[in-house]
């Protein structure tokens, strides 16, 4: 039988890179799809190696697929349902975050209305992303 520490474990072998966390956070909020995108989008400056490992895995793992890019068209990742339900997952750490390193653990408020707007965002990630209906 598995335990939490297991089920740890497994995640941190998907999310134990910053860069992993930063690319989700640029598809997901940024609506950054394709290889250059995202290479040329980063804040962080993400070297192209590393970008093209971390999408393998991401795909790898199930987060995301990457379409065939048309004759000409660059090829676009989209997020799977696994990849969708990692955004409460990215909203708690953005949350922990602002309370506990933006200001010093001064427990600042929440960075947003998270509860009020995370079916709306998930909606609208799943009708670009999957093609289901966002209403």
């Amino acid at each position: 039988m598995e335990s939490t520490s297991d089920h740890i474990a497994d995640a941190a072998d998907i999310f134990g890179d910053r860069w992993t966390l930063l690319i989700l956070r640029d598809v997901v909020f940024e609506d950054r799809r394709n290889f250059r995108s995202l290479l040329l989008g980063s804040r962080e400056r993400i070297a192209s190696n590393i970008l093209a490992d971390r999408l393998v895995r991401l795909v790898e793992a199930g987060l995301l697929v990457r379409g065939e890019g048309r004759r000409g068209q660059r090829a676009t990742y989209s997020l799977t349902e696994a990849g969708i339900q990692c955004v409460p997952i990215l909203y708690q750490l953005a949350e922990w975050s602002a309370r506990w390193r933006g200001s010093g653990g001064s427990g600042q408020p929440r960075i947003s209305n998270m509860d009020e707007s995370m079916p709306t965002l998930m909606a609208e990630l799943r009708a670009r992303h999957i093609g289901e209906d966002a209403s």
